[in-house]
């Protein structure tokens, strides 16, 4: 997981949004929709940062909308999301598919609830909060944890401290150079799925520094 900016709602929802009985069953622009959450969350899911795309992927109710119907065309309550192992046995889905109508406490996309401060990952993959409420809904909600997960965190990580070990010295401006780029500041188009954690990895050999 890792903090979202959300941008400017597409027009077609605002408009919606405006329309007597309106609803998200009705909203009929839902590729409008897809188009813009993809492109601000960078091309990853918004919970396990794997890859979307505007074809393959879930518009995810951060608060659901059997329980919150006054936000179920809130911008920032929308949150795209990965197809989580649907279909799959319980125990293997993992992100919107597991969450289901299951309320969790942090939202990635609203700025105070600071998910890059209380998020962690360790270098076997694992990711952790220090936020016991958080860290049980990462989880028992989410199950950000599941294997396939973890090993895909640890592959993204190990593979870029193998390119590290080939390039031999680690100045601390080549530290905050691939921080800017691994965390999108030099390009603006898709990130790489499971970035976060060389992220995580390069702040704290920035803060060592």
């Amino acid at each position: 997981m890792r903090a979202i900016a959300k941008g400017t709602e597409p027009r077609s929802l605002a408009q919606h949004r405006a329309t007597p009985h309106a609803s998200y069953a009705n909203y009929a622009a839902k590729s409008e929709l897809r188009d813009s959450l993809v492109a601000e969350q960078r091309g990853l899911c918004c919970y396990c940062l794997s890859r979307i795309r505007i074809d393959a992927m879930k518009i995810e109710h951060w608060h659901s909308q059997s329980e919150h119907q006054g936000e179920e065309l809130d911008y920032g309550n929308l949150l795209g999301a990965c197809f989580g192992n649907e279909g799959q046995p319980k125990k293997h889905q993992h992100c919107d598919t597991r969450k289901g109508e299951t309320p969790i406490s942090r939202n990635p996309a609203n700025p105070m609830h600071r998910i890059a401060d209380l998020i962690r990952f360790e270098s076997d993959g694992r990711i952790s909060s220090d936020d016991e409420t958080f860290d049980d809904e990462l989880n028992r909600v989410l199950n950000l944890n599941e294997a396939f997960l973890k090993a895909n965190r640890k592959a993204t990580l190990d593979a870029f401290k193998d390119a590290l070990i080939r390039r031999g010295n680690l100045t601390r401006p080549t530290v905050e150079k691939l921080l800017r780029h691994w965390n999108g500041e030099l390009h603006t188009g898709a990130l790489m799925p499971f970035s976060e954690i060389v992220v995580h990895w390069l702040r704290k050999r920035q803060a060592r520094a």
